[in-house]
């Protein structure tokens, strides 16, 4: 893992300054230096960076999406020694990505953006950090979702007097080995790191609000000779992830269309019963959703670890937590030592505690009281010259995210390298093209599995997706294409 090279920069005003230092944060980055402004500076809140597979490292961690789509176009990985690369490959890629694309003298670590104001008279952010004040003619928020989690506010929580610890922020020095452990939650990092701890403890008490439905992962060792031929022959790396979209991208047939859905639907039930014998223990796990509506997870050994002698799932409810146990909805008291939340991330404030104010002093919670709109995922009206890279409405089920990622980049860039040719002081999107464009998302995701009628964290509190692309992701490629700066007031100066 790689530690800041650089010494903090000396000059305060930048073109551009952007938070996080993820994949969304680097290639923008990388974009910016590609195209000759060199004026730029990447904050990270810790002392390292690396983004989701940084702060993600529990055990089993590992991507969802095939390795040779998770990776930057621009900078391809003959490497991946899978076909869904564990954490720490993926982690080796994003800090060698930094090196290999000359960001690490614009990194500076440890370094928390703690509230930013837009001066109107000046055309500046001016940032207020950990380290001292900043300020930028452009801001981009290259946060990701994955970044802040989401622990429920169970009764009773603070009285626990064994280990709390949620999946990303994993304690290592924590040893399960024989622990009586309760995992909270049923989300993507508890069917990676269920398997994983399963083995060693010696009761694991699974409390499941809602079944996830599962497919197998099609993982594999990716061969020395396969390795040897993508490294050396490029038009095999290029046909190999095309391959890879292609067979992702056509998923969103079914996605669009419920109806569609039930086949795979039918292969999943398949797949359960045939990795669950129990019939009490298979109900428990038989999803009452559509297919899609939450998040389809992959996994060949979560199935089989549930069905071990150490290992139950609940499925009542916790009602309280006490000094050293959990009795759950029905009143059944069971003995914890470690509870594990694998509960999720905050969608809804991803930005966190962050006080961002734009023009007239509006803050981010007044303008958006209602959910975090915003036009094409990256603009933000009533917020000059700031953008978002997976933004609102950018996410995806079916696809990689390194894809919209570089679509929304490139849009972003154009904007900035249109405000310097055209001496543009400040780019604002305009609220009608805003709220157009929010409704036509709204619209299009009527009718899709993730409108089905399930609770899922696609949705905000009020009931809203403002968490899903509802298309192709070629068609979001091609809205990102053109700057259109007819929908945005430019003011000049």
């Amino acid at each position: 893992m790689l530690q800041q090279e650089a010494e903090p920069q000396a000059q305060k005003r930048h073109e551009v300054i952007i938070i996080g230092s993820g994949f969304a944060g680097l290639c923008m980055a990388a974009r910016l230096k590609r195209a000759g402004i060199d004026d730029f500076l990447i904050l990270e809140k810790d002392k390292e960076f690396g983004g989701t597979w940084r702060v993600n490292h529990y055990p089993g961690c590992a991507c969802d999406v095939p390795s040779h789509l998770y990776s930057f176009s621009f900078l391809q990985n003959p490497e991946w020694t899978r076909k869904y690369a564990p954490q720490n490959e993926l982690l080796d890629y994003t800090c060698r990505a930094a090196k290999e694309l000359g960001l690490m003298p614009h990194l500076q670590l440890d370094t928390a953006l703690l509230s930013a104001d837009y001066d109107e008279e000046a055309g500046l952010w001016r940032l207020h950090t950990s380290r001292g004040e900043l300020s930028a003619k452009n801001l981009v928020a290259g946060m990701g979702a994955l970044g802040r989690p989401s622990i429920p506010n169970l009764p009773g929580l603070e009285n626990f007097q064994g280990k709390i610890f949620h999946s990303q922020q994993w304690d290592h020095s924590y040893a399960l080995k024989d622990k009586r452990v309760a995992v909270i939650g049923t989300g993507a990092s508890a069917i990676q790191f269920v398997p994983e701890i399963a083995p060693e403890v010696a009761q694991l008490d699974l409390y499941q609000r809602t079944p996830p439905w599962v497919l197998p992962r099609p993982d594999r060792a990716i061969s020395n000779a396969e390795r040897w031929l993508l490294r050396h022959v490029k038009a095999s790396q290029w046909a190999y992830r095309a391959l890879n979209y292609a067979r992702n991208e056509w998923r969103y047939v079914a996605f669009g269309k419920p109806t569609l859905m039930l086949a795979t639907q039918k292969l999943a039930l398949g797949y359960l019963r045939k990795q669950i014998r129990d019939p009490e223990l298979r109900r428990k796990l038989t999803p009452d959703y559509v297919m899609g509506c939450k998040r389809i997870l992959l996994s060949n050994d979560y199935y089989p670890a549930l069905a071990r002698p150490n290992v139950t799932v609940h499925t009542s409810g916790i009602r309280e937590i006490r000094a050293g146990s959990i009795i759950d909805k029905d009143g059944h008291e069971r003995p914890a030592d470690a509870l594990i939340f694998a509960t999720g991330f905050d969608l809804e404030r991803v930005l966190g505690p962050l006080e961002l104010r734009g023009r007239g002093g509006i803050s981010l919670q007044q303008a958006y009281q209602n959910g975090l709109d915003a036009y094409k995922g990256t603009s933000l009206h009533g917020f000059p010259n700031f953008y978002m890279i997976t933004g609102p409405n950018t996410g995806l089920g079916h696809n990689s995210m390194i894809y919209m990622i570089e679509s929304a980049v490139d849009y972003v860039l154009q904007a900035i390298l249109s405000m310097q040719k055209q001496n543009i002081k400040s780019l604002e999107v305009k609220e009608a093209a805003a709220i157009d464009y929010n409704r036509h998302i709204q619209q299009k995701l009527k009718g899709t599995v993730w409108s089905s009628g399930c609770k899922s964290w696609y949705l905000n509190s009020r009931g809203k997706n403002l968490t899903i692309w509802p298309g192709y992701t070629f068609e979001y490629r091609r809205l990102m294409k053109k700057f259109d700066v007819d929908n945005y007031h430019a003011q000049t100066g």
